[in-house]
């Protein structure tokens, strides 16, 4: 399972603490129960907003050298071209 990013952090977060107050200043409830209900619900909804979240985009295509037909039917030697095709890294690794 990948890591949340932190756009799905700040997103969650955000959700759980505003749907949180709003729910409990709309409700006036004063209650235990009431009030873990809301709690709950407001995590609930919170995850839902975080998973929702779009990831960030797929690494994009890898791009190949375009060969040309050669008359004579010799092999054509393809040389790389720098910078396709090699892998790039999208997040820093906290292994070494």
């Amino acid at each position: 399972m990948p890591r949340p990013t932190a756009a799905q952090l700040a997103y969650g977060s955000a959700t759980v603490v505003l749907a949180t107050l709003a729910m409990l200043l709309l409700s006036q409830t004063r209650s235990g129960i009431g009030v873990a209900v809301i709690a709950v619900a407001a995590l609930a909804l919170g995850l839902l907003v975080a998973v929702t979240v779009p990831m960030p985009g797929a690494a994009p295509r890898v791009r190949t050298a375009a060969v040309q037909p050669v008359a004579s039917g010799e092999p054509v030697a393809v040389r790389p071209v720098p910078g396709v095709g090699e892998p790039r890294a999208t997040e820093h690794s906290l292994r070494s």
